[in-house]
């Protein structure tokens, strides 16, 4: 029997990938566009853990479902962890992925090869009706490279560059993404928790 869990998002890179990642435990992951009585939930959180738990618990309670939300987003140590939680919105508020890496590479045009270390974070947080709201965390360390390369993923993965693998995230297939990615490790433990959570 499959279990639906509403991801606070609209983003369907982001359904996609965790469809893929929890489908094989039964899970049926469902967007905010299936539910289109839910409003824009604003990400006004300092940190990726007040705005994953802002849009679960706002989705649930809304809702009456369990919800799972992901706040995450890339820090560049060159940039004093910039873009961080303004990941998404980087280049402004309707920002496109291209507008955000090319923003991004123009800011990092004159920082040394070996002075652009990255990470990417990733905060989950599951809530449900009568429940107390669970967090996790995931990172997946790699450095920022001036031209995109790949075509798999979204947001940051053609400039994220994973030294040990020779390739950016948007090189990887998405099973390859999902073993060493910062949504993927958040994710494996959401997994050990979901007997308890449901």
């Amino acid at each position: 029997m499959s279990a639906i869990i509403v991801l606070a998002t609209r983003n369907k890179g982001k359904i996609e990938e965790l469809n893929g990642m929890l489908s094989e435990h039964g899970i049926v992951v469902k967007g905010l566009d299936d539910y289109p009585e839910c409003p824009e939930i604003e990400e006004d959180g300092e940190t990726f853990e007040q705005n994953a738990i802002k849009k679960a618990e706002t989705v649930s309670k809304l809702l009456g479902l369990p919800a799972l939300a992901d706040d995450s987003g890339l820090e560049v140590d060159a940039l004093d962890g910039q873009p961080g939680v303004y990941s998404a919105r980087f280049a402004g508020l309707n920002a496109t992925d291209r507008d955000n890496i090319e923003k991004l590479i123009a800011l990092m045009s004159a920082t040394p090869v070996d002075a652009r270390q990255a990470r990417f974070r990733c905060a989950l947080a599951f809530a449900a009706p009568g429940q107390r709201t669970w967090t996790c965390s995931g990172s997946c360390e790699g450095e920022i490279v001036l031209a995109p390369r790949g075509h798999e993923g979204f947001g940051y993965d053609p400039i994220f560059y994973l030294p040990e693998r020779d390739l950016t995230m948007a090189q990887l297939t998405e099973r390859e993404k999902n073993k060493i990615s910062h949504r993927g490790e958040a994710v494996r433990k959401f997994v050990t928790e979901l007997p308890r959570l449901l």
